[in-house]
């Protein structure tokens, strides 16, 4: 169902009868932060869905051509030996692959070929690029294991540098991360893993792991397999989360104090509450994903079977017991959590080092995760991060 993108503080809206829709555009495009997009190309895409806005269908295909478009032109580039020419065009074709089959429920056949596809565009990437390194790493999880990618440091930095635990939101994925905020770390000394976490990217599609409350766990696991490298000081790691890792963030970090610093990048208070008014409403609310996608991230039958299990996503009781320093960043005009849960959740953090920063529009970007206008906010979180490491 179509919504009209209401504001209060005034963003580039390409369908104005779809908040969904151009709250996705504004994703797309922030992945040139690190050329994982390109704004012309975005805009055909959107010139070309124009008079078609809520069609799930015509998102799909749209965005599928772009990818198979820059995929062409990369293996073009190749085999002329233009590697890096190659490799951009292979990043940029993972980031429209992604955008196009997120929407796609259930995850029929075309909608995982075409997750196959990004995540081999960006694997040819990595392999490819000159900067930054990008290693693929696969982190024990129990009896399976989560997907991640392994960023060092660029430039000169300690021996053993700290490293920050890179997650991301509901519906997000560890490429997204990449794109958006690992450059802005590993230019200050820093090294990054960016992980799929239970109920996100690869974890769920293809390895059936599914989203859980006790995220911790992950957090945990990935510790474990920090402090066994050499290349890292695992004993100094972070965690940094957005959108609905504003919830995973403080959560782990509370119950796994190993974690040195935690940075919630758009707040989380009580998810339940959040996702029990969205329903009510039936769904005539800003939402960033189709309503099916929490029956599918939480491996539920019904709505009410996601409630249920949804109830034990609250950080009330939780991030009482942090003691890390803290910060949290959100947009004053973010459509889909409040700045009341963002104050809820500021006040309640045990940690004595603790900052809430509020951003505005001019200063950075004031809707959900400020994704309309990142620069100003991921340097302002990487800088914050250095102080409190030490990179």
């Amino acid at each position: 169902m179509a919504v009209r993108a209401l504001r209060k503080v005034p963003w580039l809206i390409y369908f104005r009868d779809n908040y969904r829709w151009s709250f996705n555009i504004h994703i797309a495009l922030g992945m040139a932060r690190s050329g994982g997009g390109e704004i012309g190309e975005v805009d055909q895409v959107c010139r070309a869905l124009a008079k078609k806005s809520g069609d799930e269908g015509a998102w799909f295909r749209e965005w599928g051509k772009m990818g198979d478009r820059l995929r062409l032109r990369g293996e073009e580039e190749l085999k002329k030996g233009h590697k890096l020419s190659a490799a951009n065009n292979f990043q940029r074709a993972c980031t429209y692959y992604q955008m196009g089959e997120r929407f796609r429920l259930p995850k029929d056949k075309a909608a995982l070929d075409m997750y196959r596809e990004s995540i081999r565009c960006f694997h040819r990437y990595a392999a490819l690029t000159d900067r930054p390194s990008i290693t693929p790493a696969e982190i024990p999880f129990g009896r399976k294991k989560l997907p991640g990618l392994f960023i060092p440091p660029q430039g000169k930095a300690k021996a053993k540098p700290p490293v920050v635990v890179l997650y991301n939101g509901f519906d997000g994925t560890k490429e997204m991360s990449v794109n958006w905020a690992a450059d802005a770390l590993t230019r200050r000394g820093m090294a990054v893993v960016a992980v799929d976490s239970p109920g996100v990217g690869e974890s769920i599609r293809f390895r059936g792991i599914h989203l859980r409350y006790d995220v911790e766990v992950a957090g945990t696991a990935v510790l474990d397999w920090l402090e066994k490298r050499r290349d890292v000081n695992g004993r100094r790691a972070a965690i940094m989360a957005p959108s609905l890792g504003g919830y995973y963030a403080p959560r782990t970090a509370s119950m796994e104090r190993r974690f040195k610093a935690c940075v919630a990048w758009g707040a989380q208070w009580d998810y339940h509450a959040i996702w029990k008014k969205r329903i009510e409403a039936s769904f005539r609310m800003q939402l960033p994903v189709p309503g099916d996608h929490l029956t599918w991230s939480l491996k539920t039958k019904t709505l009410d079977q996601a409630l249920k299990k949804l109830e034990k996503f609250k950080l009330d009781g939780v991030v009482q017991r942090m003691r890390c320093p803290f910060l949290l960043v959100h947009g004053v005009d973010d459509q889909q959590i409040p700045m009341s849960d963002a104050r809820a959740c500021h006040r309640a953090v045990g940690s004595k080092d603790k900052t809430l920063k509020v951003y505005h529009g001019p200063d950075g970007g004031a809707q959900h995760c400020n994704t309309d206008y990142l620069s100003p906010v991921v340097d302002y979180m990487a800088d914050w991060l250095k102080e409190k490491l030490g990179a």
